[in-house]
């Protein structure tokens, strides 16, 4: 399922517009956004948790040219 298809769906439950739909799913995507960058975790109930982690560097060795490099 992707965007579109979720704000369509959201406005046949809903019975709002698809423009309406869409500023309310863009709103929602945008505090979760919003919310993960300042290291907040979000969580709905039943479904799950959102939340970001610092991972170390790690070396990857790209092909072509022969180069190795650290990834995030």
């Amino acid at each position: 399922m992707n965007k579109a298809e979720i704000v369509e769906k959201v406005a046949k439950d809903t019975g709002i517009t698809k423009v309406a739909a869409l500023a309310a799913v863009e709103s929602v995507l945008e505090s979760i956004t919003k919310a993960l960058k300042k290291g907040d975790s979000v969580s709905f109930v039943g479904f799950g948790t959102f939340k970001t982690t610092s991972r170390k560097a790690r070396t990857a060795t790209r092909l072509r040219p022969a180069i190795c490099c650290n990834t995030p």
